[in-house]
């Protein structure tokens, strides 16, 4: 049985990113400012990331 820790966003208003994190379990969030240039690099760092930890995706997440 899955359960969702935290769920995250990466929204764009007017040019400028913020990344969105929501605390499930103590019902919080939080908003980040992201610079362009790491958004740019942001699917190289989750390929980094899934070869050093295996490819533990859940079915039908992506």
């Amino acid at each position: 049985m899955e359960t969702l820790l935290y769920a995250a966003e990466l929204v764009e208003e007017d040019g400028a990113y913020k990344l969105i994190v929501q605390d499930v379990v103590r019902d919080t969030i939080q908003v980040t400012p992201v610079p362009e240039s790491a958004v740019a690099r942001l699917p190289a760092f989750l390929s980094v990331l899934s070869s050093k930890l295996g490819s533990a995706s859940a079915p039908g997440r992506r």
